[in-house]
């Protein structure tokens, strides 16, 4: 999404209204970045992956549209934050296109800014490298919750802002099974950065995360 001369650019919604699988891989790279009266986090995201809609059972979308998926519907750009086992939040960037659902889930990353404010709200991480690994962990770093839901990442005064980063070379994108889905286990819309500390282990199926 960026050359190394404008890696602090807040990346444009047209270039999010795409397929959430082809979107996936072009976030690796970029930076999240979250302003509070606290301070400035910035993550460059290191692992996520992609849902769809209707065609995708593991999507929240499946089954149609609902209050709470509303945001996941459109536009792209806005971030989609739902709440999970009654303890988490997770945090998805919109894709696509008004009214054609789809979004990527950020799984981790890598705290390039504000770390010392990043271990505060997350003090039992054993290294930097694992700050922000993990969805629900990732949020937690960056302040984020149920109020940021339906923010505009792409305005420049937003408090959450999307960054376009530096690309991640091709040969370092690695792909493979989403982790913890209920349902559609097999296909592989999970991308990472090969050689990551922030990159979650991988675990088939099971209660981690059902998204359905």
């Amino acid at each position: 999404m960026t050359d190394d001369a404008d890696h602090d650019r807040v990346v444009c919604r047209d270039e999010l209204a795409i397929d959430p699988v082809e979107l996936a891989p072009r976030l690796l790279g970029c930076v999240l970045e979250s302003r509070s009266d606290q301070g400035v986090v910035r993550v460059r995201l290191a692992e996520v992956e992609a849902y769809r809609g209707l065609d995708d059972p593991a999507s929240h979308c499946y089954r149609g549209r609902t209050p709470r998926n509303e945001v996941m519907w459109g536009p792209a750009g806005h971030l989609y934050v739902y709440f999970v086992y009654g303890m988490h939040f997770c945090a998805n960037i919109v894709g696509l296109t008004d009214g054609e659902p789809g979004a990527v889930l950020l799984r981790a990353g890598e705290v390039v800014q504000g770390q010392e404010l990043a271990r505060s709200r997350r003090p039992t991480a054993r290294g930097n490298g694992t700050v922000a690994k993990g969805p629900a962990v990732l949020t937690s770093v960056l302040g984020v919750d149920r109020a940021h839901n339906g923010i505009d990442l792409t305005d420049p005064s937003s408090p959450v802002r999307l960054l376009a980063g530096s690309d991640v070379p091709e040969e370092r994108v690695r792909t493979g099974p989403r982790v913890g889905v209920a349902a559609a286990m097999d296909i592989p819309w999970r991308f990472w950065i090969d050689g990551s500390p922030a990159v979650s282990m991988y675990r088939r199926g099971g209660r981690v995360r059902a998204r359905s």
